[in-house]
């Protein structure tokens, strides 16, 4: 049994094609822009079987089999739609998240996991399991790390390394927040980073908002962001540029 926050059932943004997004409840970090402070809590949320999970995400098969990108090359590749596990931190449960990813595969579902690589283990059987990763790389070195998530870039680590092993294809997310993650000297650093994978199909620089604060106040946490502006998107255009 695990536990869940939430499912999209038509997700559009959370890998390719159209998803069934499963947000999976619990976290140990706390990032200063956390959009989604409700996920925290590994014993709050839906209690849920793993098959159970799966019998839902099977309702919309016929959906995200017929959806995705068609690239022509020399011929015709079309991208599926599939699960995508999200969070929260899908590593937080990594026994549920095994059985259900296991369960997609018997299935036929493509898989992905969208993670900030920080959870409780087994990654290396997770990821033999996982068609795509979506990295959400909080910060380039352990000070930066531990003030903006207030977790330790050397548990981090141990899912890089797992994730390099595994050569499973990979997006890499990074949000550019004002004065912590806007520099070009952070963005070279994120660079190097980025070119220890050999499997990186794209890179997103996604600029700070401020969407989540009314969670914060309707759940009476103090907001460690509240004097930081939206950044620029028009800066964030020129980073992007650092990382081609």
């Amino acid at each position: 049994m695990g536990r869940i926050h939430s499912i999209e059932t038509m997700g559009l943004v959370d890998g390719p094609g159209i998803r069934f997004v499963v947000f999976f409840q619990g976290c140990k970090l706390r990032c200063a822009y956390c959009h989604n402070p409700d996920t925290w809590n590994l014993n709050e949320g839906q209690e849920i079987s793993a098959r159970e999970l799966l019998q839902k995400a099977l309702r919309f098969k016929s959906y995200f089999e017929r959806s995705g990108r068609v690239v022509i090359t020399e011929g015709i590749v079309t991208t599926k739609g599939g699960v995508t596990c999200s969070g929260g931190e899908p590593l937080m449960q990594p026994e549920f998240l095994l059985e259900f990813l296991k369960l997609c595969k018997e299935n036929g579902v493509h898989t992905v996991v969208d993670t900030a690589g920080f959870g409780k283990g087994q990654y290396e059987e997770i990821l033999k399991y996982t068609d795509l990763v979506i990295l959400d790389l909080k910060h380039v070195n352990k000070i930066g790390y531990q003030k903006l998530t207030g977790g330790k870039i050397e548990e981090f680590n141990i899912f890089k390394q797992a994730l390099i092993k595994s050569n499973v294809n990979l997006w890499i997310r990074h949000v550019i927040v004002p004065g912590i993650t806007d520099s070009e000297d952070h963005i070279g650093k994120l660079k190097k980073i980025v070119n220890q994978f050999q499997n990186v199909e794209k890179v997103e620089l996604l600029p700070y908002h401020t969407l989540g604060i009314n969670k914060y106040n309707m759940m009476g946490i103090p907001y460690k962001l509240k004097r930081v502006k939206p950044m620029c998107k028009e800066k964030v255009r020129k980073l992007e540029k650092i990382l081609v």
